[in-house]
C-alpha cells in the first residue's frame, strides 16, 4: 500500500512539473534524455536553424540551469532508469566486465575507455577549479588629454 502511495504521489509531483514548463522546455527535456546533447536537444525543440552555433549552445546551456528544467530532466531519468531496471551498480559492473575482457585481449583502448566511462558514472570527471586568496579588482584608469589645436579627421 505505501509503495502504491508513493508512486501515486510521484506521478502527481511529476505533473505538476509538467504543467509548469511550456511545451518546447518539455520537449527539450525529452530531447536532452534521447540524446544526451543539451544543443542538438535544443535545435529539435525550438526553432533554432538561422541561428549561430554560440547562440544555440548559449541558449541551451541556459535552459540547463533552469531548476524546474533540471528537475524534470532528473525525473525523466529516474523513469528511465526504473523502467529499464538498471542501477549504477549494474552500468559499474558492465563496464567492469569490458575493462576485464578489453585488458584480457590486450586492448588498453577499450580498457581505458571502460575506465574512463566508470569515473563518468562515479562522478569522477568533473573537472573544480579552486581559487583561494584576496582577490581585488583592479582600478580602472582613464586618460584624457586636452588639446587646443584641432584634429584632423580621417575620412
Amino acid at each position: 500500500m505505501r509503495v502504491i502511495y508513493r508512486e501515486l504521489l510521484n506521478k502527481a509531483k511529476e505533473e505538476e512539473m509538467m504543467n509548469e514548463l511550456t511545451v518546447k522546455q518539455s520537449d527539450f527535456c525529452l530531447f536532452y534524455i534521447e540524446t544526451g546533447n543539451a544543443s542538438e536537444a535544443y535545435r529539435r525543440a525550438y526553432d533554432a536553424e538561422n541561428m549561430k552555433p554560440e547562440t544555440v549552445n548559449r541558449r541551451a546551456f541556459d535552459l540547463m540551469e533552469n531548476s524546474k528544467i533540471k528537475a524534470r530532466i532528473e525525473a525523466l531519468r529516474a523513469e528511465h532508469r526504473k523502467e529499464h531496471n538498471i542501477t549504477v551498480s549494474d552500468i559499474l559492473n558492465k563496464l567492469e566486465d569490458i575493462y576485464s575482457e578489453a585488458m584480457k585481449k590486450g586492448n588498453l583502448s577499450s580498457a581505458v575507455s571502460a575506465v574512463m566511462g566508470q569515473a563518468k558514472v562515479l562522478g569522477f570527471d568533473k573537472q573544480t577549479i579552486n581559487l583561494e586568496g584576496d582577490i581585488k579588482p583592479l582600478p580602472t584608469v582613464i586618460n584624457v588629454t586636452f588639446s587646443d589645436e584641432p584634429q584632423e579627421e580621417n575620412l
